[in-house]
């Protein structure tokens, strides 16, 4: 049963955004990608906003913005924020609304690049890219006002699975340590074969949609044994070593399953874990109907997740004095 107050926006979500093919996914692609960047416009007033390019050291560049609050003050927590869309659809400036709420609840700083999409550059491009960013942070804490030890990965949805890829892939190569990590109902799982994600029909997000947009990111590698985990983290065996984790999902969304799995997993080796998973509700509830009670209490509660983290988890970087100490 949909949440009472979800209920009326998700039938015109189903009408309006159903992706369903490939075709509709690359015009929906065009579309957000001329729109999304004018969330940006007025954000200046609120917060202070820069426009950085990283070289990824192949000739291009990656372009990535900086939020932060407009008089800083002592370092503070580092955010690497990582958008939805599916890979295939997406630009930082969308989540406008996300970093106006976390730098006035938390005084963060955060780094939003504006990752390659899977219409234009399949798996690895967008986590290449993630990666490239996450590095920038570290070296540019001190440019930045963020503490060294205290870098945090965060994303909604593809972000949220780009999210449990980048710290596997910081795990594994040992150049960065990841204070803590929020993957909001995360996409992890390319076999789409769980119960929540077969044959779901819910607003937003549904599983044609989401077999369409796992075949654009993996092309060729989709439906293989050999889907790298830093592509669909689910695929992981080992989640020893990953930081502490916050993550929720709606009840009716197709990530249900493999989110609640994922959590359980890191659970059994140790990794501190709050999942949540709010009844009533469809992918992205919260963004989509931000006034609704129930989107409310979900936010409430990632804020007083990130604060009480804030306060608790560090990771000094490799190499540095208190990393050695």
């Amino acid at each position: 049963m949909i949440d009472p107050q979800l209920r009326g926006p998700g039938v015109w979500i189903r009408r309006v955004m159903s992706a369903h093919s490939e075709r509709r996914l690359r015009m929906l692609s065009k579309v957000v990608g001329v729109v999304a960047p004018l969330a940006r416009i007025g954000a200046s007033r609120t917060m202070r906003v820069e426009e950085m390019r990283v070289d990824r050291g192949d000739g291009t560049t990656l372009r990535v913005l900086v939020y932060g609050p407009l008089t800083p003050g002592e370092a503070t927590t580092g955010v690497l924020w990582l958008h939805g869309g599916g890979y295939f659809l997406g630009k930082p400036e969308q989540d406008v609304a996300v970093y106006r709420r976390m730098i006035a609840d938390t005084g963060c700083v955060i780094v939003a690049p504006d990752y390659r999409l899977s219409v234009d550059q399949p798996y690895p491009a967008a986590l290449d890219d993630g990666y490239a960013a996450l590095l920038w942070l570290r070296d540019n804490v001190i440019r930045l006002g963020v503490r060294e030890d205290q870098l945090v990965v965060a994303g909604e949805s593809a972000g949220g699975g780009l999210t449990a890829a980048l710290t596997l892939l910081a795990r594994d190569r040992g150049e960065v340590n990841v204070a803590f990590q929020m993957p909001i109902y995360p996409m992890l799982d390319d076999r789409v074969s769980t119960a929540s994600a077969r044959d779901n029909d819910a607003p937003l997000l549904d599983t044609v949609t989401l077999i369409s947009a796992w075949r654009l990111y993996l092309r060729e590698l989709q439906g293989g044994s050999d889907v790298p985990v830093y592509a669909a983290p689910s695929r992981a065996v080992d989640l020893r070593g990953l930081p502490p984790t916050f993550t929720y999902v709606g009840e009716l969304e197709p990530f249900r399953d493999e989110t609640a799995a994922y959590a359980e997993a890191l659970r059994k080796v140790g990794v501190p874990v709050e999942f949540e998973v709010y009844p009533g509700c469809w992918h992205g509830f919260d963004r989509l109907v931000p006034r609704a009670q129930v989107s409310r209490r979900a936010m409430r509660s990632r804020t007083r997740w990130f604060r009480d983290a804030a306060a608790t988890y560090f990771a000094p970087q490799p190499g540095s004095r208190r990393d050695l100490a």
